[in-house]
């Protein structure tokens, strides 16, 4: 193989596809990226038996073939090269030379006939989405995943189609997140649970582009693509909890305040928070407020007055406030709605003037 190169546009495939290969793993072949070179094409694949990638680029082909070699030494050595905007790569024996106008360097290959196949699928189902909208209904939910593969099914990201509606739900039993993103045309389906460990690297992979991609999956794959680039990802077989039986069908204190003000006073409060982050609220419609309190018997206890409307029955209930502040990062309001029921039942948040987004956090037991 022979092929010459903008140095630029193979340093960003490079460095999207060396972190789709596997670091710790039995396979040493699994570290290497695969280049195939033809009909005037770099084709650059990754794998880590979870998550593949095939990325396709236009280069000058002097010699077709194929080679496996490390990518992140290759990735690493590509970013590094300055001074110049050409490369070339080319097999002699058992090596990879990649040269420049002022470097030449020699990195060794692995046999790539060990290297696994990048699947494609079949018997799928296939739509377009603006690939902007996919990503920000994983980004908004999917912290509320489990991060324990003990129940791979929590350890996900569920997403279903609801009429105009593509749903993405993430629980780990203790808070859940909840984000309908609206959408002109999909193919009904039954359900994808995308593992939680994939999603970053799904994220970095099209966070760049805009346009619409082609998803495709089946019962064990899902796939992305867009010019040049096709990702592949393993989906868990297995039902997710029926969610929608958690969510309280009735409110019985409802409190509306500035996000920033809530943001503001969990930041304090994380200071006096005791070993079980432990963050006690409470709101009292009689005196006009909501308080948010912490206590640290080795430090010192702090209160938080907000402003705030109350409407219905005062109530003190006492969370984590690690799970509380998770959810803010999705909330695109400037204000928030918090529903409560009584002290068994969850918290309720979502954007004052957005129903695209709920979040629920469990109370802590006193």
């Amino acid at each position: 193989m022979k092929i010459e190169c903008v140095k630029e546009k193979l340093a960003k495939a490079l460095m999207k596809a060396e972190k789709m290969t596997s670091k710790q793993s039995t396979l040493p072949v699994l570290s290497c990226v695969l280049l195939k070179a033809s009909n005037g094409v770099l084709s650059i694949s990754s794998t880590n038996l979870d998550l593949g990638l095939e990325l396709s680029l236009p280069v000058k082909v002097l010699e077709e073939g194929a080679v496996a070699v490390p990518g992140s030494i290759l990735s690493s050595f590509i970013g590094s090269i300055f001074n110049d905007k050409n490369v070339v790569l080319e097999t002699e024996g058992t090596t990879l030379k990649v040269s420049t106008e002022h470097t030449k360097t020699f990195i060794k290959t692995l046999p790539m006939e060990d290297f696994p196949n990048i699947p494609k699928l079949t018997d799928s189902v296939s739509f377009t989405l603006p690939i902007q909208d996919f990503v920000k209904g994983l980004k908004s939910v999917s912290y509320a995943s489990s991060q324990s593969t003990i129940k791979p099914t929590l350890a996900s990201v569920y997403i279903y189609p609801d009429e105009d509606f593509i749903v993405f739900v993430a629980t780990d039993s203790f808070r859940l997140a909840e984000k309908k993103i609206k959408v002109k045309k999909h193919k009904d389906f039954s359900s994808i649970l995308l593992p939680f460990k994939n999603i970053p690297e799904i994220i970095k992979t099209f966070e760049d582009i805009s346009d619409e991609v082609t998803i495709s999956f089946n019962q064990n794959q899902i796939s992305f693509e867009y010019e040049g680039i096709y990702l592949v990802s393993r989906v868990i077989d297995g039902s997710f909890p029926d969610y929608k039986n958690i969510i309280p069908k009735e409110t019985k204190t409802e409190v509306v305040i500035l996000k920033q003000d809530m943001v503001n006073s969990l930041k304090i409060s994380n200071i006096f928070t005791d070993k079980f982050s432990q963050v006690y609220v409470n709101a009292s419609q009689k005196d006009k407020l909501f308080e948010v309190k912490t206590k640290n018997l080795d430090i010192g206890e702090n209160t938080n007055t907000l402003d705030a409307v109350v409407r219905g029955d005062d109530i003190t209930m006492s969370f984590n406030h690690k799970y509380i502040n998770d959810c803010f990062q999705s909330i695109e309001s400037d204000s928030l709605t918090l529903s409560f029921v009584d002290q068994t039942k969850p918290m309720v948040i979502k954007g004052s003037s957005d129903s695209s987004y709920l979040y629920l956090v469990m109370p802590m037991n006193k």
